[in-house]
């Protein structure tokens, strides 16, 4: 009766049902992986006394069998309990993501409505002029965007506008004021625009010869509402990559918040790693994983808007 009335609500719960099994391995893997590594979160340059290094891994469980640990880390894991964090001390995971979160959120939410709007944008001219110069400078554009890494654009970006034109701040966060954020939005963009931009090309392009739209062509329609058509159809290659785009910018991008310094969810997980924090570093994975269970849902949702052939199937 559920699946009758609403059928996109049985899906969505269908899926995430499914997602749980998923979301179990994604933990197991990489909880046995971080205590397969060598070193541990107490390991420092000046070792601790053997009795403080006891009493600090019996103050955090460290002391217990592995599959023990493992059994009360899901435990709290199924209470909404993260742990406490081993480097940042007095705090828990979940309190440094109550800090970070937000930054990230703001930080990959602007790049991702950004990336969308240039990439399907320069997509759609390049397509509607496709073989011109128009399509050429879009291509090239794209191309370029996508060969430089980030650890590349980020620095040139810091010591033009920052260094030499000094118009922009090289880093710092300052409660999100404008100017922090233009560079290293800047830097999220341009790669992700590019690929947007050449997946909506390609896409437009091939809606573009579709049987029912040389037919609206026939029919002496406008051009406006003939792109409007076929762009539905065109969106749908940018959509199936929707899912892990959106996870990995609004959770924070690992190169962009170290370099610019920014407190977000990718600069925990940097010094996370670098610390053996195993709590930090698998609370983000745990939120990562579950964003793209989340968004790859989504993904499927808007596709099924954008084209009804597409049944919202388990």
């Amino acid at each position: 009766m559920v699946e009758a009335e609403c059928p996109a609500l049985s899906y969505v719960l269908r899926r995430l049902a499914q997602a749980i099994p998923t979301l179990l391995a994604v933990v197991t893997v990489s909880f046995f992986l971080m205590r397969l590594a060598p070193g541990g979160p107490f390991d420092l340059e000046r070792p601790l006394a053997p009795a403080a290094m006891d009493n600090l891994r019996r103050l955090y469980g460290l002391d217990q069998p592995l599959i023990v640990q493992f059994g009360r880390y899901l435990a709290g894991l199924a209470q909404g309990d993260l742990g406490p964090s081993f480097s940042f001390r007095d705090l828990t995971v979940a309190g440094l993501f109550a800090r970070g979160l937000p930054v990230s959120m703001v930080l990959g939410g602007l790049a991702l409505a950004l990336s969308l709007t240039f990439g399907i944008g320069l997509g759609v001219l390049a397509a509607l002029r496709r073989g011109g110069w128009v399509d050429r400078i879009v291509g090239l554009m794209a191309s370029l965007s996508l060969s430089v890494p980030g650890f590349v654009v980020a620095p040139l970006l810091q010591v033009a506008f920052g260094l030499t034109l000094r118009w922009l701040p090289v880093s710092g966060w300052e409660g999100g004021a404008a100017s922090h954020l233009v560079l290293p939005v800047i830097t999220l963009v341009l790669p992700e625009a590019g690929a947007i931009a050449r997946l909506t090309r390609a896409g437009m392009a091939e809606a573009l010869r579709a049987q029912h739209v040389r037919t609206m062509r026939s029919l002496g329609l406008p051009p406006w509402r003939i792109a409007r058509h076929a762009l539905r159809g065109a969106l749908l290659p940018v959509v199936a990559v929707l899912g892990p785009l959106a996870a990995s910018l609004l959770t924070g991008s690992v190169v962009v918040e170290t370099i610019f310094g920014l407190p977000g969810i990718g600069r925990y997980f940097v010094e996370g790693a670098l610390n053996r924090d195993y709590t930090l570093v698998m609370g983000t994975v745990v939120l990562v994983a579950a964003l793209v269970v989340l968004l790859n849902i989504v993904a499927d949702l808007l596709s099924a808007w954008l084209d009804p052939r597409l049944r919202l199937r388990a």
